[in-house]
């Protein structure tokens, strides 16, 4: 174990890590890694032959884990899943509340039905998993970490999905202000932190259609990887690169987007016809 590592709280105090959407993809690698550092991992995921899959090549490889089957838009749920990890392995060290979906709802007038049960698992399953967990993860005055999945389109909002944007920027805010209460709190020794990955190949990758990994792609286990090495820094934005965006170009996007509001130019202006070659200019530019 690299001393990057040794630096992770949870592990000094050996709590259990709780992890949703753990069947695939990030969830799945995080588990993987974080079996493999001796933690207790209780995956959370939807019923079916994935998340069994997922429980038994964790078990194999000596892992001490348990899977339950969770719907994060439902309270009692995650109620259940509290009670349960509690249960078998005692007090919880690391959440990690990173259950998503990218289903398209399309426009943003259109298919109230879609948007709403996009944001009750992106948003909400977050906000449901933080109030289950959180109380008893403070009185318990263990060292731990609750890990949101967010997204960079949270923060730059591109056009496509914007129901998607919707719900990752609310994770940004909801995981912000959570870091502020925690830090806060007397006596409490949980933080927040918000994953941000870059192009990552997962089960969502070209909507579940793509078996290949593309190559500007980063894999799950690289995206967790850094993950590890930012927690160790102490970092709240695991801002992730991938093989294609260095994180000098996410910064510049970010900031560019920042800049509508500021001067007032048109939401979203970096798609904008006529803000192209003000956006190029300021790409290019030696200066962040």
């Amino acid at each position: 174990m690299s001393q990057t590592f040794q630096n992770l709280l949870p592990i000094a105090d050996g709590g259990a890590v709780v992890i949703t959407g753990a069947a695939s993809g990030i969830g799945l690698a995080a588990a993987r890694r974080f079996a493999a550092l001796g933690l207790p991992v209780v995956l959370a995921d939807q019923s079916g032959e994935k998340l069994r899959a997922a429980e038994t090549s964790i078990r194999e490889a000596g892992g001490r884990v348990a899977a339950v089957p969770t719907d994060v838009s439902k309270p009692s749920d995650l109620e259940r899943l509290r009670d349960l990890t509690h249960s078998h392995f005692g007090d919880v060290g690391v959440l990690m509340l990173n259950a998503g979906t990218g289903a398209n709802p399309g426009v943003t007038w259109q298919n109230q039905d879609a948007w709403r049960a996009l944001m009750e698992v992106n948003f909400w399953g977050v906000l449901n998993g933080a109030q289950a967990f959180l109380p008893a993860m403070i009185e318990s005055g263990r060292a731990g970490y609750v890990i949101a999945t967010g997204s960079k389109q949270g923060i730059t909002t591109p056009p496509g999905n914007p129901a998607y944007n919707v719900s990752k920027a609310a994770v940004k805010a909801y995981t912000e202000a959570m870091q502020h209460e925690l830090r806060n709190t007397a006596g409490c020794r949980i933080s927040a932190h918000l994953l941000i990955p870059g192009f990552t190949f997962t089960g969502m990758t070209g909507g579940g259609l793509v078996t290949q990994k593309p190559a500007a792609a980063w894999t799950a286990d690289q995206v967790i990887e850094f993950m590890l090495e930012s927690l160790g820094r102490g970092d709240f934005y695991i801002l992730c690169p991938d093989n294609d965006v260095s994180r000098e170009t996410d910064e510049k996007r970010m900031a560019w987007a920042i800049g509508d509001p500021i001067e007032n130019r048109p939401p979203l202006s970096r798609w904008h016809p006529d803000w192209q070659d003000r956006f190029a200019a300021f790409m290019a530019s030696q200066s962040n």
